[in-house]
């Protein structure tokens, strides 16, 4: 959800008729204006983004460090330490082992 305490910049947006019919529509069904509608789904859209640039970034990093270590976590292992901590039971966490990079 978008802060109203934020100071706010105006911009213009041209939409297709299409577009701008649908989230009429949309944003009346949810009791909003389509301003807010379409504020709050650029803020989604956004956090998204920045989200999947994260989750690149830190799988780049992952890749760099099993690259350089040799090591990596067994998928397996890893997929049972988490199912195990989700559904709130103790696991140990699985060790990195050694591998070998595929040729």
């Amino acid at each position: 959800m978008v802060s109203t305490s934020q100071s706010m910049a105006a911009t213009s947006l041209k939409l297709p008729e299409d577009l701008k019919r649908r989230i009429e529509r949309l944003a009346s069904a949810a009791n909003k204006t389509p301003h807010a509608f379409m504020v709050e789904a650029l803020a989604r859209e956004a956090e998204r983004s920045e989200l999947r640039a994260r989750f690149a970034d830190e799988a780049a990093r992952s890749e760099e460090e099993a690259l350089s270590t040799g090591k990596a976590f067994e998928l397996s292992a890893t997929f049972d330490y988490l199912t195990a901590r989700a559904s709130g039971a103790k696991a140990r966490r699985p060790k990195a082992r050694a591998w070998r990079r595929s040729r």
